[in-house]
């Protein structure tokens, strides 16, 4: 995932650990987000749900407001689009470290305008005019990573939310039990199936830390995925400019 041009090996030890690691980072966001303001900021059904329910109950500007909050799962996942997916089908190397990057950046914007009084005392019940912003930052953030992951994983893989994910586990569990299958598909559904698992087990276990963080820390508790993303896009950075040199010393060599 760091250096290739297309879409990436569906089992390498490598991916499987960044996957795993990028579910333990939507825990704790989408932990944050709950705690924070009462959402779910990885869920669009969840959206959904409330944008039809303020109507229900005659809250029309309620509505509308909450109805505008999806487009930043819109624009996190296109932006991860633009400069991942697109440069996949191009052939140029995926702006990883840009993505992550930008994760960082909005996780650490959250964690000191939280401490600033820009999003409301922590915690409190959700109100529109005051955790928009915060919304919107969340939402971003947690679709460009959804985007970036999607798109380096050739549609494989989500680590943000669990309900594709719990799907494709339970087919998986009966392909890979099913003498109807040819063994190598049964054999490659194993390796997905424990793929899957720790995807599942690893959001679970970053919401779990997550809540731990954020009731005792409030706000800070964003530093968490902060760090995380930051690390992820130096590797990327790193292994970027290696591919590089290596290719301008092929290049060299061929030369001489």
């Amino acid at each position: 995932m760091l250096t290739s041009l297309d879409t990436i090996s569906r089992f390498s030890r490598r991916n499987v650990s960044i996957w795993w690691t990028m579910a333990f980072q939507a825990g704790i966001i989408n932990a944050g987000g709950f705690i924070a303001c009462q959402r779910l900021v990885t869920h669009t059904t969840g959206f959904a749900t409330y944008i039809g329910n303020e109507f229900a109950r005659g809250n029309i500007l309620a509505a509308l407001g909450m109805a505008s909050v999806p487009t930043f799962f819109l624009a996190g996942a296109a932006t991860s689009a633009y400069f991942v997916d697109r440069r996949i089908a191009s052939h140029k190397n995926p702006l990883y470290s840009l993505m992550f990057g930008l994760i960082a950046l909005f996780m650490v914007t959250v964690s000191f305008g939280g401490n600033a009084g820009f999003f409301g005392v922590f915690s409190e019940p959700l109100m529109m005019a005051r955790d928009y912003t915060l919304l919107a930052i969340l939402c971003l953030s947690a679709w460009l990573q959804n985007g970036t992951i999607t798109a380096a994983a050739g549609s494989v893989v989500r680590t943000t939310h669990l309900t594709g994910i719990t799907t494709d586990l339970a087919l998986g569990i009966v392909r890979a039990n099913s003498k109807q299958y040819p063994d190598e598909i049964r054999k490659d559904e194993r390796r997905a199936n424990g793929m899957r698992v720790g995807i599942i087990g690893f959001f679970i276990f970053g919401s779990t830390i997550g809540a731990f963080c954020f009731y005792r820390f409030g706000y800070w508790g964003f530093l968490g995925p902060a760090v995380i993303s930051a690390t992820l896009a130096l590797m990327c950075l790193r292994y970027q400019l290696q591919a590089s040199h290596r290719q301008v010393a092929v290049m060299n060599k061929g030369h001489l």
